[in-house]
C-alpha cells in the first residue's frame, strides 16, 4: 500500500516537473522564438472574461504585451536594418552594372570603330570601305587599259597614215623629179632646135 502511494506520489512529482519545464519553455518561447511563435503564445496564453452582458474578451498581461511589442520593434528594426544593408548592396551593384555597360558600349563602338577601320581604306583623304576602294582601283585600271589600247590603236592608225602619206610623197616627188626631166630634156630640145635654126639662118645669109 505504501509503495502504490509512493508510486502515486513520485508520477505526480514527474507530471509536475514536466508541467513547470514546459511552462517555462513556452515562457522562454515569448523570449526567445519568432515572432509568430510570440504571437502564437500570447494568443494560447491570454485568458477569456465576460462582462456582465456575457461579451467574451481576450485578456493579455500587459507584460506579454509590452515585451511582444518590444520584440516586434527589435524585430522591425533589424528588418529595415537588412533592407537598408540591401539597399545599399543594390545600389552598388547598380553602379557597377551601369559602369559595366558604359564600358560595354564603349568597348563596342571601339570595336566598331576598328572593323571600319579595318574594312576601310582611305584613297586621297577620303575613307571608304574595302569593297568600294577595290571597285574604284579596278574601274581606274580598266579605264587606263581601255585608254592604252585607244592609245596604241591611234598610234598604229597615225602610223599607218604617216606611212601611207610617206609613199604619196615619195611618189609626188618621183613624179615631180620625173617631169623635171622631161621639162629640161624639152628645153634642152627646144634649145638645139633653135640653135639649129639660127645656125641655119646664118648659112643662108
Amino acid at each position: 500500500m505504501k509503495s502504490l502511494k509512493f508510486s502515486i506520489f513520485a508520477l505526480l512529482l514527474i507530471f509536475g516537473f514536466a508541467s513547470i519545464s514546459a511552462q517555462e519553455k513556452k515562457q522562454q518561447s515569448l523570449n526567445d522564438g519568432t515572432i509568430e511563435d510570440q504571437f502564437e503564445f500570447v494568443i494560447k496564453k491570454s485568458s477569456n472574461w465576460r462582462d456582465e452582458r456575457g461579451q467574451s474578451y481576450e485578456v493579455i498581461k500587459r507584460n506579454w504585451i509590452l515585451n511582444l511589442k518590444a520584440n516586434t520593434s527589435d524585430t522591425l528594426k533589424a528588418i529595415l536594418t537588412k533592407l537598408n544593408d540591401t539597399r545599399e548592396v543594390v545600389s552598388k551593384q547598380q553602379k557597377e552594372i551601369d559602369e559595366l555597360k558604359t564600358n560595354l558600349s564603349k568597348t563596342q563602338d571601339t570595336l566598331l570603330t576598328t572593323n571600319e577601320e579595318k574594312d576601310s581604306m582611305t584613297l586621297f583623304g577620303l575613307q571608304m570601305s574595302k569593297t568600294s576602294y577595290n571597285l574604284l582601283m579596278w574601274l581606274i585600271i580598266i579605264a587606263l587599259l581601255v585608254l592604252l589600247i585607244l592609245f596604241i590603236y591611234k598610234f598604229k592608225n597615225s602610223n599607218s597614215v604617216t606611212k601611207i602619206a610617206r609613199n604619196n610623197l615619195a611618189d609626188i616627188e618621183e613624179e615631180f623629179e620625173e617631169h623635171r626631166r622631161n621639162a629640161l630634156e624639152r628645153e634642152q630640145k627646144v634649145r638645139r632646135q633653135l640653135q639649129d635654126e639660127i645656125n641655119k639662118q646664118k648659112g643662108a645669109k
